[in-house]
C-alpha cells in the first residue's frame, strides 16, 4: 500500500498566528460595552460612599453637641445666658472647656464635609427658623451640609 502525501495549500502555511481586523473590532467593541457598564455602577458606589460618610460625620457632630447640652445642663461647666447649654461653635466642642480642672473635649476635629470638600457646615441655633439657611450665631443647636445636590433616595442633602 502506498500512501499519498498532499501538502496544504500555501495560503494556510503562510497563516500563522495574530488577529484578524474583525477579530480586533468586535474585542474593542465588547470591551467598550463592559466599560460603559462598568463606569454607572463605579459613580454609583462613589457617591454611595459619600452619603454613608456624610450620614456618620453629621450623626458624629450631632452626638458631640449632645453630649456637650447634657455636661452643660448637669452644671459641669458654666455656659453664657442665652445658649440653652448649646455650644456657641462648632471649635468649641474640639478645644473642649475646663470640668474640674480638666479639659474636656467632645469632638476630635471638624469633619471635612464629603459633598463640598471643605470644613465648613451649616449651623442653627435654637432661636434661627428651623427652615433658615442662615445662622443667627447664638449657639450650635444643629449641623448641616452645605451642599444642594440631591440624594440617591431623592431628598435634599441639606435635609438630612
Amino acid at each position: 500500500m502506498q500512501y499519498i502525501v498532499r501538502s496544504r495549500p500555501q495560503a494556510l502555511k503562510e497563516r500563522t498566528g495574530g488577529f484578524t481586523l474583525i477579530e480586533l473590532i468586535v474585542a474593542t467593541t465588547i470591551l467598550v460595552i463592559l466599560t460603559g457598564m462598568i463606569v454607572p455602577l463605579a459613580r454609583l458606589s462613589i457617591k454611595r460612599e459619600k452619603e454613608r460618610e456624610l450620614r456618620y460625620d453629621l450623626w458624629m457632630m450631632r452626638d458631640s453637641i449632645d453630649r456637650y447640652k447634657d455636661a452643660a445642663d448637669r452644671g459641669a461647666f458654666q455656659i453664657k445666658v442665652g445658649t440653652e447649654g448649646y455650644p456657641p461653635d462648632l471649635e468649641t466642642l474640639v478645644t473642649g472647656v475646663d470640668v474640674g480642672g480638666k479639659k474636656v473635649r467632645f469632638l476630635r476635629k471638624i469633619p471635612v464635609d464629603p459633598m463640598s470638600g471643605k470644613t465648613e457646615w451649616g449651623m442653627r441655633s435654637m432661636q434661627d427658623d428651623p427652615t433658615s439657611d442662615s445662622w443667627g450665631g447664638q449657639n450650635v443647636f444643629d449641623v448641616f451640609t452645605k451642599s444642594e445636590g440631591t440624594a440617591l433616595d431623592g431628598t435634599k442633602y441639606k435635609e438630612w
